[in-house]
């Protein structure tokens, strides 16, 4: 099937005699003006047009084939249009170039340069085309270091795109594990501020004693230790961007210092008494539930509407099973590599238990276990032993998802906390989640402390 090309010109005699001279090698539609010209084109959708810029009813003047152009590149942009000019328009054909056409022709016009230019028009055409169908058909895996093929991922990439561009505030929301810190940094490094610093701080890891002077900074001298003066992470992050991560874990004392650096753009270090003009974008994450926070008076609602400008939700792993196989092989690949040894692949019931088991620590889980399998691996091949999923399977058919996922989850608590005799930190490691999500899973499950 021939392509088709598009002719505009408001000469009939010269509109016959292009279509006669490459009919054999291309389905010629024809225009006289600019109301004509955009009918056949939204019929047929010509990859390549030839367009004369004088048309009528000004046809001494380039006014209506500009026009034209802008109105067919609009339809599409990426449709070719080859301008044909007088020998007294070539700055108009040159301004009109600038303006989106393809290419432009003098006339009288050389039908052998007039091939060559359409032959290449074509081509071009044609590989633009292929690039977006490839590109929509094969969603991109990679996306500043997250992985996801899925409906769900491919979603939060489109919104990070979104939300990078901007310098609002960022609550990011999600099981522990979804990479809620990878997220902050992807949006870091798709904006304006990518050359700065991404400075980060886990609010429910450090003392309450400390996290003031951790966040803020002191001046030498202003309490016991105090030995020199030292900046506090949103100092350091001026520029740049600070990541608040945990933020449901800040102290309501510092929730109240927090909101006024929020608002005012200015910090007081501890001891100090000139306030610091502090130029940060903010990115704060939780795994908490903030709204059922501040009905108990444990979050300022006012902080949150200042973090929440723009909320961004990492969904579980267990929403987005057709991402575990390529993650999987990601992470399987990375450690063998990293350990130098020669695990190449998943055995079938590897392969079986990565599907069916649903990931209560989520990425982070699915992270550590292959690490750990890859040691314990003794072939080429993992195994659902070496991934210590061996009987986690939720086999009962007459038990709704939610029920099957919380007796699952229950069991591998359960193990957990009497593989490391109740001790909250190593059992919350082994399943690759916080202490405050180990809690939160015991007390959803109805497990004594």
């Amino acid at each position: 099937m021939k392509p088709s090309l598009l002719i505009v010109d408001d000469d009939e005699e010269i509109r016959s005699q292009m279509k006669w001279a490459l009919i054999s090698d291309y389905d010629i539609l024809t225009a006289e003006d600019r109301a004509s010209a955009l009918d056949r084109y939204r019929e047929s959708r010509p990859p390549v047009v030839l367009l004369d810029l004088g048309l009528p009813p000004h046809p001494g003047r380039p006014d209506e084939g500009l026009e034209t152009l802008g109105e067919l590149l609009s339809e599409h942009p990426g449709t070719k249009v080859i301008i044909v000019s007088g020998q007294n328009e070539k700055e108009t054909a040159l301004r009109a170039v600038g303006e989106g056409a393809y290419d432009f022709l003098a006339k009288p016009i050389d039908m052998d340069e007039l091939r060559i230019i359409l032959k290449r028009a074509f081509h071009v055409a044609e590989l633009e085309r292929e690039h977006r169908r490839l590109r929509d058909q094969v969603p991109v895996a990679g996306f500043e270091g997250m992985l996801g093929t899925s409906p769900a991922m491919q979603g939060v990439f489109a919104q990070i795109e979104k939300v990078a561009t901007t310098d609002a505030p960022v609550l990011i929301l999600g099981e522990s594990g979804t990479g809620k810190e990878m997220a902050a940094q992807a949006i870091h490094q798709r904006g304006a501020r990518k050359e700065a610093s991404f400075v980060a701080i886990n609010c429910g890891a450090i003392p309450e004693t400390l996290l003031e002077s951790e966040l803020f900074g002191h001046e030498k001298g202003a309490f016991t230790g105090a030995h020199a003066q030292r900046k506090g992470r949103i100092e350091m992050a001026s520029g740049g961007t600070l990541f608040l991560d945990e933020i449901g874990e800040l102290p309501p004392p510092l929730q109240v210092k927090l909101l006024r650096f929020l608002q005012e753009q200015r910090i007081d270090r501890i001891g100090g008494r000139t306030p610091i003009k502090v130029d940060a974008r903010v990115i704060a994450a939780t795994n908490a539930d903030l709204t059922r926070a501040m009905h108990d008076n444990t979050f300022r609602e006012d902080l949150y509407y200042r973090l929440a400008v723009v909320i961004l939700k990492l969904p579980p792993l267990r929403d987005r099973p057709s991402d575990v196989p390529m993650l999987g092989k990601a992470f399987l690949q990375k450690f063998a590599q990293d350990m130098g040894k020669p695990v190449a692949r998943f055995s079938q019931d590897a392969q079986k238990a990565l599907q069916t088991y649903t990931w209560p620590g989520n990425v982070r889980e699915l992270e550590n276990r292959i690490k750990r399998a890859v040691i314990m691996a003794d072939g080429p091949s993992v195994t659902a032993t070496d991934l210590e999923l061996t009987g986690k399977l939720p086999m009962a058919r007459n038990r709704s998802l939610k029920e099957a996922r919380e007796a699952l989850e229950r069991e591998m608590v359960q193990e957990a906390l009497r593989r490391h005799n109740g001790k909250i930190s190593a059992a919350a490691n082994d399943l690759g989640v916080s202490r405050p999500t180990l809690y939160e899973l015991m007390d959803k499950l109805k497990i004594e402390r």
